[in-house]
């Protein structure tokens, strides 16, 4: 081998690695292949030395061939070596610009995120946490959830969340929170695990959002959706009732009808109707829907030992009362959220209280409370509607006598004030709806009773229909005071009325199956100085309208019977008339006047069999009973 070959290669090994270490260093700008720059340029100088002055022989500079090819791969290993770790850097910068745009994105959240570990200890927690939670996000580092934990879900709750990010599951859903100022919050929250190379989770991401204001319109909206519904379907009960009201025949069809309606809607769970009992005042109920005979036995029970029930209150004092929220032993059926009594009262008489029960407790403040009292106003009128037809067909009447004081109604007190006396004759009602009774006055004179009833509030008018030297019949128009007024609103028909000095007396008819007590409590109500004095059972007489016929056929001579059916049959009572009075009178061949004369007789007579007005007459038979007339 020619040895200065040796030293040829191993100069030229040495300048190519300084080039090519210069351009590395020229390409990275690291400093590295400066040094290795330097290093190659004084190594190959060296060589360049040793060959211009012979020094040494080409075998010796072997070793310094091979440290050459040693020193160029060196300058190619550190360029690979600088290509790796340049590139390593750039996914490192790009890795830090990613995580800093996600720390960015997750310190400028709207959402509260959490990180912890997989105890449930907080790690991190951004900005937005105090938004939601109330408390600095350096105060939450260290603590766990429990922090702002409300109460309001069970432990089932939290056992299910905590299985299903423990599996590695995703758990998505809405939770209750209590904010750091202790008011409650609604938090739309997102747990994820955070799993390691074996796919464990080490760690949970939590984000929350607080929806309360949507979550609270949404409730907002559910309700009033809710409250809708059962809107409409206490109106459809309302509606319901009304019409079964029409159809009822009596107080139980009455009572029955609107339990039963009740019962039988979603709203409502049972119903029934209070009533005290007359001899110890005690509650009880007459009929029920919706709950059975023992169930209802209880809750009475509850009621009669319980103070201010709203069963007490309805009937005591004629509201609307009700219990939305029930403790143990409340008079309520074992599920019930909420009793509501309505008072069945109507013109100031209490028939009871409609008794209803819901199981939600919301359901009872779902009508306007002056609904229900128009309602409970409605069923009371048809129990009196019912009650009043009921005592003028009933066979089996109970008769009751009231004894009056001088200043229980406005006739009493014209009688006292005027030392006079007065017998109901008839009553009938005004072309205005008033009530109109007539009157047999005696012990005083038209003028007096003018001047009392001028000066009377309670007394709207009076005239004076007959007068006779020892009595005066009146039309008298009254208010609302007026005690006949008020038996005659409890169904009851009057047969008799007298006042005097001291007082007076009231008979009326009710029918036997009527509450008397009602009644009672009624007179008393509107008269406080009222006394029972006298109630018996009997049977009701009737007069059929042949024995009518036959009554007013035995009043009539045959000339004043003939008037009449002459002038029936002719068409004189037609409008106009198809026939005159001198007709009518050549048809019976006698003189108009003979005609009109036994034609006025007779239909005097009528009318007054009509009206029973025997002493408006003066007439009274004293041989077989019945009014005679000459």
């Amino acid at each position: 081998m020619d040895v200065s070959l040796v030293l040829a290669s191993s100069v030229a090994l040495r300048v190519a690695g300084v080039g090519y270490s210069l351009a590395l260093l020229y390409q990275s700008g690291d400093r590295r292949f400066g040094f290795l720059t330097v290093m190659l340029a004084l190594m190959a100088s060296r060589q360049v030395w040793t060959a211009m002055t012979g020094a040494t022989t080409g075998l010796e500079e072997l070793p310094g061939l091979a440290v050459s090819l040693l020193a160029v791969a060196t300058v190619h290993y550190l360029s690979t070596y600088v290509e790796e770790e340049d590139r390593i850097k750039k996914r490192l910068r790009e890795a830090n610009e990613e995580l800093r745009g996600f720390r960015k994105a997750v310190e400028h959240a709207g959402h509260a995120i959490f990180i912890t570990d997989d105890e449930g200890t907080i790690e991190y927690a951004n900005p937005a946490v105090e938004s939601v939670t109330g408390y600095d996000p350096e105060a939450v580092v260290g603590e766990d959830p429990s922090l702002w934990k409300s109460d309001e879900h069970d432990e089932s709750f939290y056992a299910d969340l905590w299985g299903t990010i423990t599996d590695g599951e995703v758990w998505d859903g809405e939770i209750i929170n209590k904010h750091r100022d202790g008011d409650l919050r609604w938090v739309d929250m997102t747990i994820a695990p955070i799993t390691d190379e074996a796919g464990e989770a080490d760690r949970y991401v939590a984000v929350d959002t607080d929806v309360t204001e949507r979550k609270e319109r949404e409730l907002r909206i559910r309700g009033q959706n809710e409250r809708l519904e059962r809107l409409n379907e206490t109106n459809e009960v309302l509606r319901e009732v009304n019409r079964r009201l029409v159809q009822a025949d009596n107080r139980e069809q009455v009572e029955r009808a609107t339990c039963e309606q009740f019962a039988s809607t979603g709203s409502y769970d049972a119903a029934w109707v209070a009533t005290r009992n007359m001899v110890n005042n005690a509650v009880r109920a007459r009929t029920h829907a919706g709950i059975d005979d023992a169930e209802l036995e209880q809750v009475v029970s509850a009621v009669n030992n319980t103070e201010e029930t709203p069963v007490d209150r309805a009937l005591a004092g004629s509201v609307t009362a009700v219990a939305r929220t029930l403790d143990d032993g409340d008079p309520a059926p074992a599920d019930s959220g909420a009793t509501l009594a309505i008072p069945l009262t109507y013109r100031d008489v209490c028939y009871g209280a409609l008794v209803v029960h819901a199981a939600d407790a919301d359901a009872v403040d779902v009508v306007d409370p002056q609904v229900l009292e128009e309602l409970g106003e409605t069923i009371a009128y048809a129990i009196n509607a019912v009650e009043s037809k009921r005592s003028l067909v009933a066979d089996q009447v109970t008769e009751l006598t009231f004894r009056m004081a001088d200043g229980d109604g406005p006739l009493f007190s014209l009688a006292a004030a005027l030392d006079c006396n007065l017998e109901l004759e008839r009553l009938s009602v005004g072309t205005d709806g008033q009530l109109v009774e007539y009157f047999t006055v005696t012990g005083t004179n038209a003028d007096a009773v003018d001047d009392y009833v001028a000066d009377s509030t309670d007394i709207v008018a009076a005239q004076a229909v007959t007068e006779h030297d020892d009595a005066v019949v009146f039309r008298f128009t009254v208010s609302e005071s007026s005690v006949v007024a008020t038996v005659a609103e409890q169904g009851c028909v009057v047969q008799s009325l007298s006042a005097g000095a001291d007082g007076g007396r009231v008979t009326a008819e009710l029918p036997q199956t009527a509450d008397v007590r009602t009644v009672v409590e009624a007179v008393r109500n509107s008269h406080p100085n009222a006394d029972l004095v006298a109630q018996q059972e009997r049977e009701r007489s009737t007069e059929t309208p042949g024995e009518f016929r036959a009554g007013v056929e035995e009043r009539l001579t045959d000339r004043q019977l003939e008037a009449l059916k002459t002038a029936h049959l002719t068409g004189y009572f037609s409008w106009p008339r198809e026939t005159s009075g001198e007709e009518v009178a050549d048809l019976m061949d006698i003189s108009q006047s003979t005609f009109l004369q036994h034609f006025r007789a007779a239909e005097r007579k009528l009318f007054e069999a009509m009206f029973d007005w025997e002493s408006v007459a003066g007439y009274r038979d004293t041989v077989n009973g019945s009014t005679s007339y000459s």
